[in-house]
């Protein structure tokens, strides 16, 4: 149970609960991210989860490991939709 205390400040939000999309830098400008985690991938394509991966295998999408994360350059997300538009 969370003990409830006045005037404190909110938590900041972890890394996992902030959304994929666009963030404000200090400035005010907005910054597109380079890359996404596989979830996001997801809900930013349609695509499911186990077809993304299929496209991972075969090679329809570029991928980085950075130590055990796989992120997808937002690039390579939209390559491969430019490419499948009819």
């Amino acid at each position: 149970m969370q003990r409830l205390t006045r005037n404190r400040a909110p938590e900041p939000a972890k890394a996992d609960e902030i959304d994929a999309g666009n963030r404000s830098d200090p400035a005010g400008q907005e910054i597109k991210p380079l890359s996404v985690r596989i979830s996001a991938a997801v809900k930013m394509t349609g695509i499911g989860r186990s077809k993304l991966y299929e496209l991972i295998q075969e090679g329809a999408i570029d991928i980085v490991k950075i130590g055990s994360s796989t992120l997808i350059p937002v690039e390579s997300l939209e390559r491969l939709l430019e490419r499948n538009r009819r």
